[in-house]
């Protein structure tokens, strides 16, 4: 008996080698879902289109600027840091604002509530602004700019001609969750999502498969003065975000073209983006 022990040792080793290789072999399934994920587009390594944006950017009337953020987290743009009057986009900053004040932050929002910030946001509605700015009041404001590092925001009384910058603002709506209370969030998001359609030109019009779009724009008085968006994207885990200002355009009309042209070309090739972190 004590003879076969040796042998019964090397046969146990042996078995258990065997289980132990097989266990670390990828089932059929995972090699499936691996081949399938190599074999879809990869947005890892898509950088925003800046080059073709800014050539196009500059053959047009009036001052564009834009900044964008990408996967790589990397601020790209032209004229990024110049500044100019926010119009409507200030809206963003006015929903944060009045959703971090400590008598709501923490509880459900009432009727009242989303009868000042859904027409705010979805239809702009300046009636309504110009109602939470007055709740909110501009100490608020001005610590919301400086928690998000907004360098180059100046609050104006009349609030579209506060100042801020592309830069500022793409960096804001990166970001934009951390300013805007948990429990808040999804319904935040859903207004920026729900644009209404007579207000939906620029980077509303561009069709992003696998990507879901919340923005904003500002047109001040749609006279062509300033024609603005700011935008977040996500697909998955990963987020971009990018803001797009103008001024001096010849007409409304014009500075919306302009807003869609910069938006396409800085979009051109985006894959969607599985298993991209934040």
């Amino acid at each position: 008996m004590l003879t076969m022990i040796p042998t019964l040792i090397r046969i146990s080793a042996a078995v258990l080698l065997f289980f132990m290789l097989t266990s670390a072999l990828p089932s059929e399934n995972a090699r499936a879902a691996y081949r399938q994920e190599a074999a879809a587009p990869s947005a890892v390594g898509w950088t925003p289109g800046v080059a073709a944006a800014r050539r196009y950017a500059r053959r047009r009337a009036g001052a564009v600027s834009f900044s964008t953020i990408g996967l790589d987290r990397r601020h790209r743009g032209l004229r990024a840091r110049r500044s100019a009057p926010m119009a409507s986009v200030f809206k963003v900053m006015l929903l944060a604002a009045y959703l971090r004040r400590p008598s709501v932050s923490h509880r459900r929002l009432h009727r009242a509530d989303r009868a000042l910030l859904a027409p705010m946001i979805r239809s702009s509605n300046n009636v309504a602004a110009t109602r939470v700015r007055d709740i909110v009041g501009v100490g608020a404001i001005r610590r919301l700019a400086r928690r998000a590092h907004m360098r180059r925001f100046r609050y104006h009384p009349v609030w579209g001609l506060s100042r801020s910058s592309p830069r500022d603002q793409s960096r804001f709506m990166l970001r934009l969750d951390r300013f805007i209370p948990a429990r808040h969030r999804g319904y935040a998001r859903r207004q920026l999502a729900r644009i209404v359609r007579s207000q939906r030109w620029g980077i509303g019009r561009l069709r992003l498969p696998g990507w879901r779009v919340y923005f904003k724009g500002g047109w001040g008085s749609g006279t062509g003065a300033v024609d603005h968006q700011v935008a977040f994207l996500e697909s998955g885990r990963g987020r971009i975000a990018l803001a797009i200002f103008t001024q001096g355009n010849p007409s409304h009309g014009y500075g919306k073209r302009t807003l869609r042209g910069v938006a396409a070309r800085l979009l051109r090739g985006l894959p969607r983006a599985r298993g991209v972190h934040r």
